[in-house]
């Protein structure tokens, strides 16, 4: 997606990377399997006030998500959460979580995926493309793809 391999330095200035776009929100990677060698993914992300939320998912590896701009509620497993900038949530592998703008404006957001999940979201952005926004089963099948178990809830931790 970069143009650059693993091992080789990158810089990007604001608003550089590559940019994707997907149930009404912007994404600017910073850093994708190709340049991290799968490791991670590191990405900006523009939340729009709509309030669109992925779909309650969990997946293996773990997800951190640093708020830059506006508020944003996080469900993890059974715990909801709204953190505005500074704010900081760590959601360990295999806990169902979900995340959306709380507030009235745009919201932003750092996210890092451990391991690397930018080709779930290029794979996004051409599936919210098309004339239509897809099926809530199409997505769930996407994220199936990817290695993302799409939940209703988690179960209380013992």
């Amino acid at each position: 997606m970069s143009g650059a391999a693993v091992g080789q330095e990158i810089f990007f200035e604001p608003g550089e990377g590559t940019a994707l776009s997907a149930r009404g929100s912007s994404m600017l990677f910073k850093a994708v399997a190709d340049t991290t060698g799968g490791a991670f993914s590191l990405m900006e992300r523009e939340l729009p006030a709509s309030n669109r939320r992925p779909p309650p998912h969990r997946h293996q590896g773990p997800e951190g998500f640093y708020v830059l701009a506006g508020s944003i509620e996080f469900v993890v497993g059974a715990q909801r959460r709204i953190g505005g900038p500074g704010f900081w949530a760590l959601v360990p592998g295999g806990i169902a979580h979900t995340f959306g703008n709380a507030g009235q404006a745009p919201a932003r957001l750092l996210i890092i995926h451990a391991p690397a999940a930018d080709a779930y979201f290029v794979e996004l952005q051409a599936l919210w493309s098309k004339a239509t926004p897809p099926t809530p089963e199409e997505e769930r099948a996407l994220m199936r793809r990817h290695g993302l178990e799409p939940v209703e809830a988690d179960p209380p931790r013992q």
